[in-house]
């Protein structure tokens, strides 16, 4: 400056000097001392006490008079650091780019507070990180309504059900059947539900809603088994990891660690058997469809399923042994099976039949005969009886589980666990001994026929 005006000289200024506007002091000027070589301008803004140097006590007074116009004004500008006052200028630019490509407008205090929330919660992940992560899994993930899902997942999967010919289905249709009835319970669970929007405490609520279940035949609620509510978490965990594989669901949605998805150790409950005498009963009291199956049953072992899947080839194929084909067993696993002599003796009549199912009806058909053969043979009928029997008296007459487990198509740990100790060797014996009576030599079989065309 060419020209110093009269106040830009402090010989007559009396220090400190106070900046007042309307009678009211917001700001003052300090001058020169001992301890300080320039001037020094002080106020207070937003509770902070604030101080800036000057050379020249010239500038020292412009910079006040700005200061108290602000300050008169109620602004808090002035409470900023020269580099605050950058990095507040750098952020409404960039919030202003923001707006013109988005159309969206975000305050500076919006964008720090929502920022400050979300790193909160990120322990120490950035939100850069935070937002791929996002972009990976929940970002693509679509609505969709439970019950529409499990439709589609039902219907997805009954082309399974269904097998080509000569083949075996890849899914049953009993269990295919079981598990619908399941998923379409844990849908109607929770109506108006999207998928992704799942909870571990909506997987809490609905298997402790399996507590009761009403049942159909009586007006009373009957608590389910846990062997049962385990058979409900196996169907809701295959459901969830198709909605993943549909994009219904976050791959990282962690529903499976919900508490009460944990299985649950069931009490093995009595296994009932048939004994000695009831085996001949029913043997003796079968027609020729039901005779040769029953017999297999009880003295091979095989479960149901396996039963009316095998085909008479597979009993004389391998001499001594019933042949179960990995596309008959329940495992999918191939093995033979000895015939005992006293099932040999039971099958020795039908050493005509080379070919052809044992059983060419439904399942349900089977079951309603076998029931009807129970109250012809005054033996009370026993759920999986007679391969629960055999496996009970053949470990009881062998002593080892792996034998046995070979010969049933189970593990020996299962069989251990559930059939040891059921007999003694001596009622073993007596049952691999049921055979035919003398009397039975005269019995010519009759063809095998459909059990619908006989009924």
């Amino acid at each position: 400056m060419t020209q110093e005006t009269p106040e830009s000289t402090d010989t007559e200024v009396k220090f400190p000097k106070r900046i007042k506007h309307r009678g009211r002091v917001f700001a003052t000027i300090y001058g020169k001392s001992k301890s300080y070589t320039s001037y020094r301008v002080a106020w207070t803004t937003a509770g902070r006490r604030m101080m800036k140097a000057f050379l020249r006590y010239g500038e020292a007074k412009r910079h006040a008079d700005g200061l108290v116009k602000d300050l008169a004004k109620g602004s808090q500008v002035t409470a900023l650091t020269a580099g605050q006052a950058r990095d507040a200028l750098a952020a409404l630019e960039r919030l202003q780019t923001f707006y013109q490509a988005s159309g969206r407008r975000v305050s500076l205090l919006a964008g720090i507070s929502e920022y400050c929330e979300a790193a909160s919660k990120l322990h120490g992940r950035t939100l850069g990180e935070a937002v791929e992560g996002y972009l990976r899994t929940v970002a693509s993930v679509k609505r969709k309504d439970i019950k529409e899902a499990v439709e589609e997942f039902i219907a997805a999967d009954e082309p399974r059900t269904k097998a080509g010919e000569g083949k075996r289905a890849q899914l049953s249709a009993k269990y295919a059947y079981n598990r619908e009835i399941q998923l379409r319970r844990f849908a109607s669970t929770f109506p108006n539900t999207a998928v992704c929007d799942l909870s571990k405490e909506h997987l809490d609520a609905f298997i402790a809603s399996l507590g009761e279940l009403k049942s159909k035949s009586r007006n009373r609620r009957a608590a389910t088994s846990a062997k049962s509510r385990n058979h409900y978490r196996a169907a809701v965990r295959q459901f969830l990891q198709w909605a993943v594989r549909k994009d219904y669901l976050s791959a990282t949605h962690r529903l499976l660690e919900a508490d009460a998805m944990r299985p649950e150790r069931a009490n093995n409950g009595e296994v009932a058997f048939y004994m000695p005498n009831e085996l001949r009963a029913l043997l003796e009291t079968a027609d020729e469809t039901l005779r040769p199956l029953l017999a297999i049953g009880g003295l091979a072992g095989l479960r149901t399923a396996e039963l009316l899947r095998l085909d008479w080839a597979d009993v004389w194929r391998v001499p001594g042994h019933i042949e179960v084909t990995a596309g008959k067993s329940k495992t999918r696993q191939r093995r033979l099976v000895e015939i005992c002599p006293a099932l040999a003796a039971w099958l020795h009549p039908f050493r005509a039949f080379k070919g052809g199912k044992l059983w060419d009806s439904h399942e349900i058909t089977f079951q309603r005969c076998f029931s009807e053969l129970c109250e012809q043979a005054d033996v009370a009928r026993k759920a999986n009886g007679l391969r629960h029997a055999f496996c009970t008296y053949h470990f009881a007459l062998h002593a080892n589980e792996n034998l046995t487990a070979a010969q049933a198509g189970n593990s020996p740990a299962m069989i251990h666990a559930h059939y040891k100790g059921l007999a003694t060797k001596a009622e073993a014996v007596k049952w691999f001994k049921v055979k035919p009576s003398k009397s039975g030599k005269n019995v010519i079989p009759l063809p095998v026929v459909s059990r619908e065309k006989a009924h």
